[in-house]
């Protein structure tokens, strides 16, 4: 007999599930953005931000895991940085405001903060070593750029042996336009779920 073929239409189990952040710290938005990136601002702040907080709310409420990540230097210089940041000149500087979580999406209690210096999360933190410590299987990404370190994150993830979840209507792109190109890009590596869906299935963990 053929053995049952995984599926990513699972329900959230306890201690398996986590809820990863990426980036959502002020060098990625705060309110210079709404001259320079307009569109990413709006959705940002409008959308964007106030889902991860409610997301947020409901994985905390049921005791699952949580894990933020932000994008900063390891040393005072940036020689830690991938030679990718380094040739794009991208610096956030260690202790930096930039570095710095929303207060909206920062971590509580003892939630993991990961800093990384490059658009992979799995290349550049010991993350897939503290989910599998940790016992995770699921996990459902939110946050900044739906086209560069979310992108690295759930494919990285599912290539790692995760079911992967992107929380769609959770992240942004610099553009509505680049946001939809990423996803369509993405979704087989992936299940796409929008916030409330994720709510429901927490309220069933």
């Amino acid at each position: 007999m053929a053995p049952e073929a995984p599926t990513r239409d699972r329900p959230i189990v306890r201690s398996r599930a986590a809820l990863l952040v990426i980036d959502v710290q002020n060098g990625s938005c705060n309110p210079t953005h709404a001259t320079t990136q307009p569109e990413f601002h709006a959705a940002a702040t409008t959308r964007v931000i106030p889902n991860i907080a409610r997301l947020l709310a409901a994985f905390r409420a049921a005791h699952l895991e949580v894990i933020h990540t932000v994008i900063e230097n390891f040393t005072h210089d940036g020689r830690d940085r991938s030679l990718d940041y380094k040739l794009c000149n991208f610096f956030y500087a260690k202790g930096s405001w930039e570095a710095r979580p929303l207060p909206e999406a920062a971590p509580v209690n003892d939630e993991i903060l990961l800093p990384k210096t490059s658009s992979s999360v799995f290349n550049s933190t010991m993350l897939d070593y503290l989910l599998r410590n940790i016992g995770i299987e699921d996990v459902f990404v939110v946050g900044f750029l739906t086209d560069q370190c979310v992108d690295h994150a759930v494919k990285d993830g599912a290539d790692r042996g995760y079911y992967m979840n992107c929380v769609h209507d959770a992240c942004m792109a610099e553009t509505d336009a680049r946001h939809v190109a990423a996803l369509e890009c993405f979704q087989g590596y992936c299940r796409m779920l929008d916030t409330d869906t994720v709510l429901r299935l927490v309220a069933t963990a």
